[in-house]
């Protein structure tokens, strides 16, 4: 496939671009969330769900949502400095975007590049897992080790993690270190006040949900949230949200198509919400730093 940011002079500002990050280098355990982008759009075009939000948002008729196609990736240790350079330059046209990915490891090169853009951002993070390993496996940049790396490099404003439940102690540890706000299942309560205002970045691990709602995953953990309460979480966010991503799908756990379902739902929402952020940029042009 050419690669999708070869060109972009068509993008414009306020667009919300959906660009596939098909990455699993690091996934510590099994292999498979690279394929997930392609399973998540021939599961959004199939005609068994339409393109509509429940906020009434028409993404099919929608000129200011694109998809863009899937970032072309070497393998090794140039992939990163490739996926950090292809979020730049779409930032660079003041798009907002969604990524498809792939492990949760291509969070930190592409938060990396959102926060060159923007001077505060905060990162809401949904997954079973803290991902705050200092390393895993001898692996640093490991999937399971993402917001250890943006955290010591003072990359966000602020980390609020949902549905954890799965944190050691080596990870509360490093939790304690970094101040991270994390709000694990035995704590969850339905319309809990997050406090979140500015600019949002949204990495949605696939994993947060029960196994009952997302089986499609390489690392289930029982007791999680269900697809209802992550999507009133979502909509409920009282600030803008300028990027996201949606990772750790993996297809080959997924025959019956379910987890692949509710990915592109989360995707419409997430867009969604998005497209309304644009909206709200007009009258703020301090969004874009």
């Amino acid at each position: 496939m050419k690669n999708p940011l070869e060109s972009f002079d068509h993008l414009q500002a306020g667009m919300v671009v959906v660009l596939g990050v098909p990455y699993d280098e690091n996934s510590s355990f099994m292999k498979g969330p690279a394929s997930a982008p392609s399973r998540i759009r021939e599961t959004l075009s199939s005609g068994a769900m339409n393109l509509c939000s429940e906020s009434g948002i028409d993404l099919g008729v929608e000129p200011r949502f694109y998809d863009l196609g899937d970032l072309n990736l070497s393998i090794g240790a140039a992939t990163f400095k490739q996926i950090e350079k292809g979020i730049a330059d779409l930032l660079e046209r003041k798009t907002y975007i969604l990524s498809l990915g792939g492990d949760h490891a291509i969070t930190y090169p592409i938060f990396k590049a959102f926060r060159k853009k923007y001077d505060k951002l905060c990162i809401l993070h949904f997954d079973a897992h803290p991902d705050l390993y200092d390393e895993f496996k001898g692996n640093r940049y490991s999937h399971a080790c993402p917001f250890a790396r943006i955290m010591e490099e003072n990359l966000a404003e602020r980390l609020v993690q949902i549905g954890i439940r799965t944190m050691n102690p080596h990870q509360q540890a490093q939790a304690e270190r970094f101040g991270v706000d994390v709000i694990d299942m035995q704590k969850w309560r339905p319309n809990k006040i997050l406090g979140l205002t500015g600019p949002v970045y949204l990495s949605l691990d696939m994993d947060v949900l029960d196994p009952a709602f997302a089986p499609g995953v390489s690392h289930p953990e029982p007791g999680g949230l269900s697809t209802r309460d992550v999507l009133q979480i979502i909509q409920g966010i009282p600030g803008p949200i300028v990027g996201a991503d949606i990772v750790e799908f993996n297809p080959k756990r997924d025959p019956s198509g379910i987890t692949a379902t509710a990915a592109a739902k989360f995707l419409k929402e997430i867009a969604a919400r998005m497209v309304e952020t644009g909206n709200w940029a007009r009258n703020s042009p301090k969004l874009f730093c």
